[in-house]
């Protein structure tokens, strides 16, 4: 990408997601918080990713994921936007919404500075598929663009797991 935030293992991930996607007939859609838009960026930075890569949602602020995603807002006042399962409401919400059959989201803290009680680097994603939505949890260290630049990375790379795993 041209901001050096995501480098060539998310466009090889991003390449071959799509690549199976579009052999399948099948699309992915992104939502976003922590990564502000880049993992639809790395998507889309892929030759002819219109074939399966249906959009993206950035909502960034806690209020959004609500509103836009349909993330329970009782779970969000109660538990704040770095929780698991609010990475696996918007991955299942981005996918209902934008009608994709994979759902990508991520959630976190970026950095610099802590954020609701989270040490930078606390990072939450998920891959909502028809049948189950899978979450990880994870530390990651590095500043802030190392951090979102490893989260796009990550939430790519279990995002090809599972489609490998639904291919099996």
């Amino acid at each position: 990408m041209a901001d050096g935030v995501a480098g060539s293992d998310a466009r090889e991930l991003a390449t071959e997601i799509l690549r199976l996607l579009a052999e399948n007939g099948e699309t992915v859609a992104a939502a976003e918080s922590l990564t502000g838009g880049l993992v639809a960026a790395a998507l889309t930075d892929v030759p002819g990713s219109s074939k399966a890569f249906r959009g993206g949602v950035v909502a960034y602020a806690t209020e959004l994921k609500a509103e836009l995603l349909g993330v329970d807002s009782d779970m969000l006042e109660d538990h704040g936007p770095v929780y698991a399962p609010v990475a696996a409401a918007m991955a299942e919400g981005v996918r209902k919404l934008l009608g994709a059959t994979v759902g990508v989201a991520t959630t976190g803290v970026a950095g610099p500075d802590p954020a609701d009680g989270f040490a930078p680097g606390t990072v939450h994603i998920a891959v909502s598929l028809a049948e189950d939505t899978v979450v990880r949890t994870m530390a990651l260290t590095g500043n802030r663009d190392e951090v979102r630049r490893l989260t796009v990375e990550r939430v790519l790379g279990l995002t090809l797991g599972r489609l490998r795993e639904e291919k099996t």
